[in-house]
């Protein structure tokens, strides 16, 4: 039972999407005249410093009433995002384990290591007397 006493509706037809450490789970529910509903849940792990984890959950209810403006505008933004930035996934990015990869090719051609890259040598010498 959730806190004002009434029982949580029985899920009438439910999709899942696992999605990495997120979930999305979509619900038709009843409401208590007997129509159908629509409540989309993320849920994302959390992982402790002991080991152990926990969830945590963001739920939206659409009604019918608003399906259609909301599937236009969903197929809008989705649409707008594949257009500007493709459909490639930069996720990894945001990995904590991820090193970006650095183009390495000097002005010759050849290939130096990051360190290399860092080294004062590898600097360029300029005289502000040319400017």
């Amino acid at each position: 039972m959730n806190n004002n006493g009434m029982m949580e509706k029985e899920e009438i037809f439910s999709k899942v999407l696992r999605a990495g450490r997120r979930t999305y789970f979509f619900d038709v529910r009843a409401t208590k005249a007997e129509d159908y509903y629509l409540t989309i849940t993320e849920s994302k792990k959390f992982t402790n410093d002991d080991g152990s984890f926990h969830y945590k959950k963001h739920k939206i209810y659409i009604y019918k009433e608003d399906f259609a403006e909301f599937k236009d505008i969903l197929a809008e933004m989705t649409d707008y995002i594949i257009n500007e930035k493709g459909d490639e996934v930069i996720s990894e990015r945001h990995q904590k384990d991820f090193k970006k990869e650095y183009d390495n090719t000097v002005d010759d051609g050849s290939r130096v290591t990051e360190a290399e890259l860092k080294t004062p040598e590898s600097f360029t010498d300029i005289s502000f007397d040319d400017i």
